[in-house]
C-alpha cells in the first residue's frame, strides 16, 4: 500500500503497514489554535492554524478504528517555574506581547497544567494514545519520542498539526535526519501566515523529497482503507 503524495508516493519502499505507522498530531493547543491562547495573543488570525481541526477529527477517528496502529499527540509547554525555559525564548515572547508564563485569558500562557496548554476538546487524546511533553519546537528534543517509536518498531510518521513552518517542520526535520519516512499533510497542518505553510510545504519538496513527502487526509485514507475496513468487519 501507499499514499499517493508528491514528489513521491509515500512511503517510498511501498510498506504502508498500520504496525509501523504513527499518525502524529503536533500541538493542536488551546495556545497555538484556540480563543485566548499564545497565538491570538500575538495578534494572529487563529482560524488559519483552527482550519486544520476538522480533517485531522476525521483522519483521527478513522485511525483509531484500525489494529495497532500508533497515535501520538504533543503539547509544547513549560514547567510551571520555567526552569526549562531559555531566557532568549521568553524575551521574544515578550516582545510580541505574549510573554511566556504570564496571565493570559486561558491561564499562564504555555505553562504546563493551564487551560491554554491543554489539546483542544474535538482531538483530545483517549486512553492509550501517547502524549509527548516537549519544551521547545521539535518533538524530539528533551523527550522520549525516538526511544517510544523504536520500541514500538515504527518507521512511518504521517505529521499533522501546528505549526507548519514552526513545530511540524522541525519534527519532520529532526525525523528525517533520524531515518524516519515522514508524510505531512496539507490538509491537516496550517501556520500563521499562509505564505509561510506554502513555503514550509514547497522545502519539503525539494531535491526529490529531501525531508519526506506530502499529501492530504483523504488520499491517507483511501490508502489506509482497506485496514479500516477489516476492523469494521470484525466488530
Amino acid at each position: 500500500m501507499q499514499v499517493d503524495a508528491s514528489p513521491y508516493n509515500w512511503p517510498f519502499n511501498g510498506e504502508l503497514d498500520p504496525k509501523k505507522t504513527a499518525l502524529v498530531i503536533i500541538d493542536m493547543q488551546v495556545d497555538f489554535c484556540g480563543k485566548g491562547g499564545y497565538v491570538e495573543q500575538m495578534g494572529y488570525d487563529i482560524s488559519l492554524t483552527a482550519k486544520a481541526i476538522k480533517p485531522i477529527k476525521k483522519l483521527l477517528e478513522k485511525a483509531r478504528l484500525i489494529e495497532d496502529f500508533t497515535i501520538i499527540h504533543t503539547r509544547e509547554g513549560h514547567r510551571p517555574d520555567l526552569s526549562d525555559l531559555p531566557e532568549n525564548k521568553r524575551w521574544r515572547s515578550k516582545q510580541i506581547g505574549a510573554e511566556i508564563g504570564s496571565e493570559g485569558p486561558a491561564g499562564r500562557i504555555l505553562v504546563r497544567g493551564e487551560p491554554g496548554w491543554d489539546i483542544i476538546d474535538e482531538l483530545k487524546p483517549e486512553e492509550g494514545e501517547i502524549i509527548i511533553d516537549k519544551p521547545g519546537k521539535g518533538s524530539f528534543y528533551a523527550t522520549d519520542l525516538d526511544l517510544i517509536l523504536k520500541n514500538k518498531g515504527i518507521t512511518n510518521l504521517i505529521l499533522t498539526g501546528i505549526t507548519t513552518d514552526v513545530c511540524v517542520h522541525t519534527t519532520m526535520r529532526e525525523a528525517n535526519d533520524r531515518g524516519y519516512e515522514c508524510l505531512i499533510l496539507e490538509d491537516c497542518t496550517g501556520a500563521t501566515d499562509d505564505n509561510n505553510h506554502l513555503a514550509a510545504l514547497h522545502m519539503v519538496k525539494m531535491q526529490g523529497g529531501v525531508f519526506g513527502s506530502i499529501s492530504n487526509s483523504e488520499s491517507v485514507l483511501k490508502a489506509l482503507n482497506p485496514s479500516i475496513n477489516l476492523v469494521t468487519e470484525s466488530i
